[in-house]
């Protein structure tokens, strides 16, 4: 109690200085406020965005482990890598249901493609050198473009990688189209191929196989093209003009009892780590996959979704240590100023009786009553000024965010995909502004400011400390008479 009323009386008695000490300790305060919110509102941030990048692994040919000790000079390495290649055992989708069947792996989904000649409408003819690439399968293509179409079958709206990656965007579809996508012989079309065989909406077509089987579809929607490489070709028309578009159960029930049409596919597995892969490769070795093949994960892609958010936090990060080593500079600084100051008291304190380590603790209350008052006020008007700052910072990332799921939903024909559960995966997170100060200055911020202020506190008192323990009551007596 004695400590306490002497380090009260002592700060009333010197108002200017401990005034200018708690200005200082104020503005650190404040700055270190508005840095942890923005730091620990850029961390949720960034977890948001993992959260919404599903952790997707896909089958990728290993053309790294075909091409080993390769000599492309050789004819007969030459004849026996193609014959090797000739050789690689594909996967099918029994292949891809096994595959999926494994305690690694969360959820799928696929492309399942077939080619198929037209019944009652003609293919769109390009220049024959142009690209027909279909966007899906594993390296061992089924000559699709030997026939007329490409019959693209997808297994949900998360397969539809072209129409999230804005490649393809719908520009007329009916208005149940999404409640009869997956069920039934129903497709989406290419615009250029609807205007080249005068269709429009709920008109059926017929394809058929090469054994003359006829199949019969109705559209349900119009899509075009949006690939830009495609507008420097000397194609008349885009690549993706002879592609239709279906779910992938309408391609199973045509493969299913026909083995002459042969089918691609593409599947891509949610797992519940990354850490897992190597794991997961090694069992789908087990269970058949040929070891040409190897699994390729989205970590990349889901790292340099938030790398825009990192560097904030990084920046946050820097400036709250920088802040910190500036500030205990100053208050060191103040603090041993102060102890010079009050010499003459120390060497009366201390010849009257009081022990060092009373008079230590009183010049640490001073300070820490001080340091109080001001990290108060400073967290107030932190977290006052922090909520603004952050969203200020973190605007343009949680806009591009937003814009990107709006267009993905254009690209599927203004639809609002996210009631019915289909938009949540392929990396595109939804992201909502932080409209409270509780979202950005929580008790864990609070805690944070609560340890830099001791801490503060403890450095700046080093100086009295040593100071106290160094003084000789005597000593400062003579010198002040």
């Amino acid at each position: 109690m004695f400590i306490l009323k002497n380090a009260w009386i002592s700060i009333k008695r010197n108002k200017g200085r401990n005034i200018l000490i708690g200005i200082i300790i104020l503005i650190i305060a404040c700055a270190c406020t508005i840095t942890l919110a923005i730091k620990n509102t850029a961390s949720d941030l960034i977890n948001s965005y993992k959260s919404a990048y599903e952790k997707e692994v896909t089958i990728g040919f290993d053309r790294e482990n075909m091409m080993k000790d390769f000599d492309p000079s050789q004819k007969e390495e030459r004849e026996s890598a193609r014959e090797k290649f000739d050789n690689i055992a594909s996967y099918t989708i029994s292949d891809v249901l096994k595959f999926a069947d494994s305690d690694y792996i969360e959820s799928y989904y696929y492309t399942y493609g077939v080619g198929l000649n037209g019944n009652n409408i003609e293919k769109a003819e390009i220049e024959s050198n142009s690209n027909m690439s279909n966007g899906f399968g594993h390296g061992k293509e089924n000559n699709m473009s030997d026939t007329d179409f490409t019959l693209t079958g997808y297994s949900s709206e998360d397969a539809m990688s072209e129409f999230i990656s804005g490649a393809y965007t719908m520009s007329e579809i009916v208005d149940n189209a999404w409640d009869i996508a997956f069920n039934g012989n129903y497709v989406f079309i290419n615009e250029e191929l609807a205007s080249y065989n005068n269709l429009k909406l709920n008109d059926k077509i017929k394809l058929e196989d090469e054994d003359g089987n006829v199949y019969e579809f109705e559209i349900i929607g119009i899509f075009k093209e949006n690939d830009e490489d495609n507008q420097e070709s000397m194609s008349m028309f885009s690549n993706s003009v002879n592609t239709i578009v279906t779910n992938s159960d309408a391609v199973v029930n045509l493969t299913n009892g026909n083995e002459n049409l042969k089918a691609s596919i593409h599947p891509t597995f949610i797992i519940d780590s990354y850490d897992n892969v190597e794991k997961l490769q090694d069992e789908f070795y087990e269970k058949g996959l040929d070891e040409n093949f190897i699994l390729q994960t989205n970590e990349e892609l889901a790292e340099s979704g938030v790398s825009s958010v990192k560097n904030i936090s990084s920046f946050s990060t820097t400036f709250l240590v920088i802040t910190l080593i500036i500030g205990g500079i100053v208050l060191f600084v103040i603090n041993m100023i102060n102890i010079r100051e009050r010499k003459y008291e120390i060497g009366v304190l201390r010849t009257i009786g009081i022990s060092k380590f009373k008079l230590t603790m009183q010049f640490v209350s001073e300070l820490v009553i001080v340091s109080v008052v001001a990290l108060t006020l400073g967290a107030g008007i932190g977290a006052v000024s922090s909520k603004g700052v952050s969203n200020s910072l973190l605007a343009n990332e949680i806009s591009s965010s937003n814009e990107k799921t709006e267009e993905i939903n254009k690209n599927f024909g203004g639809m609002n995909h996210g009631e019915r559960g289909g938009m949540h995966g392929k990396g595109m997170p939804v992201v909502q502004a932080y409209d409270s100060i509780d979202a950005v200055v929580d008790i864990k911020v609070l805690l944070e400011l609560l340890s830099i202020g001791l801490s503060l506190v403890l450095v700046s008192s080093i100086a009295s400390m040593v100071s106290i323990q160094r003084f000789s009551p005597l000593t400062i007596l003579k010198e002040r008479s």
